[in-house]
């Protein structure tokens, strides 16, 4: 027995949602969460990232200030950014066929910030309302 943790990011909650329906995933739980990876280090990505926030702030939809202070905190690694945690219990055998699920669709084009899956071994389960417990509590 295993948890799955998927860390996504917000927009591609819906899309996350239907592949683990469709890779016949019973039930899983799903939290807006803060957090960030390992800080960028790729100079082409840093400045990318100066360029967009600087247009928007040109276009007055962000505050000069703000987008300043959102280019130092990319860059010194202390901003986090909103995120979708998916934590899935799931049969040993089945953990493959929903890493694959959910990378399918969280992938992009090699764009910082994809998202990671962590999986963990379960000791126990036990369902609540029929006090099953182990296998036969995760579906």
């Amino acid at each position: 027995m295993k948890e799955i943790m998927a860390v996504v990011r917000m927009n591609k909650t819906n899309a996350t949602k239907k592949a683990l329906i469709d890779a016949g995933v019973a039930g899983f739980t799903a939290v807006k969460v803060l957090g960030r990876g390992k800080p960028v280090e790729d100079p082409s990505v840093i400045q990318e990232r100066k360029n967009q926030l600087l247009e928007l702030a040109m276009d007055e939809s962000v505050d000069p200030e703000d987008a300043e202070q959102q280019v130092v905190s990319f860059l010194d690694g202390t901003r986090l950014f909103p995120r979708r945690l998916f934590t899935i219990l799931a049969h040993d055998e089945d953990v493959p066929r929903i890493i694959e699920a959910i990378t399918a669709v969280n992938k992009t084009e090699n764009k910082v910030g994809d998202g990671a899956i962590f999986v963990m071994p379960v000791a126990d389960a036990v369902r609540v309302r029929t006090g099953e417990a182990g296998e036969a509590a995760i579906w």
